[in-house]
């Protein structure tokens, strides 16, 4: 065989054995869990269902890692505003920081109250519920990363929980108006975070990258916006990063956050200043003044979402751990975390994003709408105010929900802008005599140089020119037709709309149904 045959071959099989390596050091992971809870095990002595329980947490934890974490950096990574490697270390960092400093002492055993705790089995089936309950809630994220989808791991394990209950005590144990909510939360969270990253997103365009001198207007505007991005972020960290090691209350995290802004204010406006008059008077100097903020906003949204969500990983393997460790079997609403429960979740969150994040930060950050800073920073707003509103109103909304919704959004508005642009543009061809492209040109620059306001006089101008012509056959057949047509600039890719869509929509019942499954296939194997 010649030289290049073999490395043709060699370079065939690159992307199988990253596969491999990945594969492999995940395996390595879960045979160090399943070692450590061996040799720990109840009391000194060694248990079966402590190791089996520690097994399938460990690789919840890593489906966590991979799915609901590239939400927090995503849009960062997309906008350029960090590399991926970057990315993954202040992720893994800021996760594991959360959930070993800020995950809390107790966990609730049956999530979000979905279903009725007195109507549950008692013992060694309460064991087998919430074991099937973990495991479907991993098996059914590894799908989803599998398949590039963000879909919520809160809902997952929801649904996890919902589907065992129901197998294990009839459909009398679920809290149907809470089912109810976590539906309406589909609709909710990625419409509240859309509105609210186009929204920002309309301001920056309207406030600094359509004025005439944008240097001038980012001094005034980027110093104000990034302090509004402390002041949610602070509050956010009081209300759910922090709030298992110090509780407050809304109106205190609000202040304490207000107060937090007036000092980053009072920072960062000197630094904008200096930087600023550094970079290009364009859109692309603007971009850059968002860069270190996005960096900030995405380490703090680690930080909180893994104080939070670790209970995703480590509350039923907790509740395991709890009813194993009473006399009687029973269990508790409220279960104690041991700390090296706490690490299988924090190190299995790292290592799932370190070796199966990107597949889905590349779809948050890249394959939806093409993103960069400014919308970034957007998308990190929608993330803070989102979950704040919502917890208030005490709506059950979903980070990832938010997260993508707000992608959505900012794309949404762009094509709405690019569909008015067109038509405007289509106009000012339709009031120029045919054939004086010079003409229209220079009024095109003229245009696209002035700010909103004086846009508007202009087209008036122009309309009122048009009318007061006697011929309005000034213009060709083919520019009349231009006028009537709509362009359909399409910014947001359809196809990962409806997929990602779908993926939220049958994660409860999908992951509902594979526990109910698993339940029964575990009281088989354990029955006598």
């Amino acid at each position: 065989m010649e030289l290049k045959h073999i490395s043709k071959i060699e370079e065939a099989t690159k992307p199988s054995s990253g596969e491999l390596f990945r594969f492999g050091m995940g395996m390595l992971f879960i045979i160090g869990v399943m070692l450590f809870a061996s040799a720990r095990g109840i009391d000194g002595h060694f248990n079966a269902m402590l190791v089996a329980a520690a097994v399938v947490g460990g690789y919840m934890a890593l489906n966590i890692g991979a799915n609901d974490v590239a939400n927090n950096v995503g849009p960062a990574v997309g906008s350029k505003a960090m590399t991926l490697g970057l990315a993954l270390v202040i992720a893994a960092v800021f996760e594991a920081a959360g959930a070993l400093i800020a995950g809390g002492e107790v966990v609730g055993t049956i999530r979000k109250g979905i279903i009725d705790a007195s109507m549950l089995p008692r013992g060694e089936t309460f064991i087998w519920l919430m074991l099937a309950a973990l495991l479907a809630g991993a098996i059914w994220l590894n799908i989803a990363t599998a398949v590039g989808a963000p879909v919520s791991t809160t809902h997952s394990i929801v649904g996890a929980v919902l589907g065992a209950g129901i197998a294990a005590s009839g459909f009398g144990v679920a809290n149907w108006g809470k089912v109810g909510q976590i539906a309406a939360s589909w609709v909710i969270s990625p419409v509240m975070g859309g509105l609210i990253a186009a929204g920002f997103l309309y301001l920056i365009k309207h406030r600094i990258t359509y004025t005439s001198d944008m240097r001038k207007a980012a001094l005034k505007w980027v110093p104000l916006l990034i302090a509004i991005m402390a002041w949610t972020s602070a509050t956010y960290l009081m209300l759910k990063g922090l709030k298992a090691i110090w509780k407050v209350g809304f109106g205190e995290a609000v202040v304490y956050g207000l107060i937090v802004a007036v000092v980053i204010y009072l920072i960062v406006k000197p630094l904008i200043a200096r930087q600023a008059n550094r970079l290009p008077n364009d859109k692309n100097g603007v971009k850059q003044l968002f860069t270190v903020p996005l960096i900030f906003a995405a380490a703090l949204l680690s930080f909180a979402h893994g104080s939070n969500d670790v209970a995703n990983a480590v509350g039923p393997l907790a509740a395991i751990v709890d009813a194993l460790g009473s006399l009687d079997g029973e269990f508790h609403a409220k279960a104690t975390i041991p700390v090296w429960v706490m690490m299988i979740g924090a190190i299995g969150i790292s290592f799932g994003l370190a070796l199966y994040g990107p597949k889905v930060i590349k779809t948050v950050g890249s394959e939806i709408t093409e993103l960069d800073q400014t919308r970034a920073y957007c998308i990190a707003m929608a993330a803070t105010i989102t979950v704040i509103i919502a917890s208030q109103l005490g709506l059950p909304v979903s980070s990832t929900h938010i997260a993508v919704g707000g992608v959505f959004g900012v794309g949404f508005l762009r094509e709405w802008i690019k569909r008015k642009y067109a038509r405007i543009e289509d106009e000012i061809k339709a009031h120029h005599p045919e054939g004086d492209q010079q003409a229209i040109d220079a009024f095109m620059e003229r245009f696209n140089k002035a700010p909103v306001a004086e846009k508007g006089a202009m087209l008036n101008e122009l309309k009122a020119q048009a009318k007061a012509q006697l011929d309005p056959a000034h213009f060709s057949k083919q520019e009349r037709k231009a006028l009537k047509q709509v362009y359909r600039y399409e910014l947001v890719k359809r196809s990962q709309l409806m997929r990602i869509a779908a993926a939220w929509v049958i994660t409860v019942p999908a992951s509902a149904l594979m526990a109910a499954l698993l339940f029964y296939m575990i009281r088989g194997m354990m029955l006598p």
